[in-house]
């Protein structure tokens, strides 16, 4: 499936009893056809009134707590077996509620971002998460947030004045990140709209990130660029993020089915 562009690969295992291994993930993504930004693995619910319990594999086979896109294409496989229109998914980072928004879209309350340096987490401790710097390629200063990923967000006046796929190695594997970072390059339209392209820890350059989308609506709002409200445009797609009152982060966008398939023990062969 995709999410705004976002290569989701969902992997049912519901009654199986196993999960895969991080060389299992790593399979997958080289397997012809099946390479992935994200792998979801679902499992059996553990808590009551769970749908199912997502673990979210990155292509290098690290496991990530969050992934908004990936959230919503399981919540769409789901809802296409089921009829539900609200879902109720659980990752390592807790529960997320997600409702159906049209025959192709969905909701997903991703919940409150984590602004403290020791929450994100940061290596040491900084007078402002909101400004960071890092003081490589001539970027501006840094602002980190955790969606339960770590985010570093560069806001600057063209996403296109920096080559990505170049420096995002290195930011991403900053002393400053003990468990690296995703890394954001961010340009505000309008009160109401950003441009996004994103480096994605364990995956590289990617169309899409819904957790990078969320945190640079947190990131442009607390620094005043825009509303708690904006269109955040990805190469792959538009997605919708909203800061509410209560805190909690909502995220809306599109899912697409692009086929499936019963995997073979030759995938794993080697």
């Amino acid at each position: 499936m995709n999410g705004a562009g976002n290569e989701i690969l969902v992997l049912d295992l519901r009654g199986a009893g196993f999960l895969p291994a991080a060389e299992d993930a790593q399979a997958l993504a080289r397997a012809p056809g099946l390479a992935y930004d994200q792998l979801m693995v679902l499992s059996d619910p553990q808590a009551p009134g769970q749908d199912a319990f997502m673990t979210i594999y990155n292509q290098d086979g690290s496991l990530s707590a969050s992934c908004g896109n990936g959230t919503r294409c399981v919540a769409h496989y789901l809802a296409a077996r089921s009829g539900a229109h609200n879902l109720q998914l659980a990752t390592s980072a807790g529960p997320l509620a997600v409702r159906r928004e049209g025959p192709l879209s969905y909701s997903v309350d991703m919940g409150p971002p984590r602004l403290g340096w020791r929450d994100i987490p940061l290596a040491h401790e900084v007078a402002d998460t909101g400004a960071v710097e890092l003081e490589k390629f001539g970027l501006p200063a840094a602002s980190c947030v955790s969606m339960g990923n770590p985010h570093a967000i560069f806001f600057v006046p063209s996403i296109e004045a920096y080559d990505l796929a170049a420096i995002g190695p290195a930011l991403e594997h900053d002393p400053l990140f003990p468990q690296r970072a995703n890394i954001s390059l961010a340009q505000v339209l309008s009160r109401d709209a950003i441009r996004l392209k994103v480096w994605e820890r364990g995956t590289g350059l990617t169309l899409a990130c819904g957790t990078a989308a969320c945190a640079t609506l947190v990131a442009a709002a607390r620094a005043g660029l825009t509303e708690r409200r904006a269109t955040i445009s990805l190469p792959g797609g538009d997605l919708v993020v909203e800061w509410r009152a209560d805190d909690h982060i909502v995220m809306t966008g599109p899912v697409e089915v692009e086929f499936s398939r019963r995997l073979t023990p030759e995938i794993f062969a080697t």
